[in-house]
């Protein structure tokens, strides 16, 4: 009996742990998270705002309309950087997910057969006491069975 509650305490001990890295898991999914949602916000007002500038009529001479033309080229490439960004983001998001998933996984096996473990320490537990004798309660010779 002894030897079946180390089991299971050990089992609770990595259930703990598994559930710590489960937490990690969870605050990095979180934070790829954001950081995707966050370029990808930047992607979307980077290009509002080149479109802004390419549409504007208050333009006087060829100067103007060069000089123009120029910043908004110079919005667009920096709106094709961040949409490359937040495309790795979002693949850092999904792939965190998974790890986040499979940390879950890891840690429900680990409650499970804690889980397993408590309630064959129990039966046992509940068999003794069916049976009239205690577990820990030795039998001399002269006691009846």
């Amino acid at each position: 009996m002894k030897a079946e509650r180390a089991k299971l305490a050990r089992l609770q001990r990595l259930e703990k742990i598994r559930a710590i890295a489960k937490q990690t898991a969870a605050s990095e999914a979180a934070r790829a998270e954001g950081t995707y949602a966050q370029l990808s916000a930047l992607a979307e007002r980077t290009g509002q705002l080149a479109a802004d500038y390419a549409a504007r009529t208050d333009i006087h001479d060829g100067a103007d309309l060069r000089a123009m033309g120029g910043f908004a080229a110079g919005l667009q490439g920096v709106r094709a950087a961040t949409q490359a960004d937040a495309a790795r983001a979002q693949a850092n998001a999904d792939k965190r997910q998974l790890e986040l998933a499979a940390a879950e996984r890891r840690r429900a096996a680990v409650e499970e057969r804690a889980d397993a473990q408590a309630r064959q320490i129990a039966a046992k537990g509940q068999y003794a006491s069916f049976s009239g004798r205690t577990p820990s309660r030795s039998r001399f010779g002269t006691e009846p069975a």
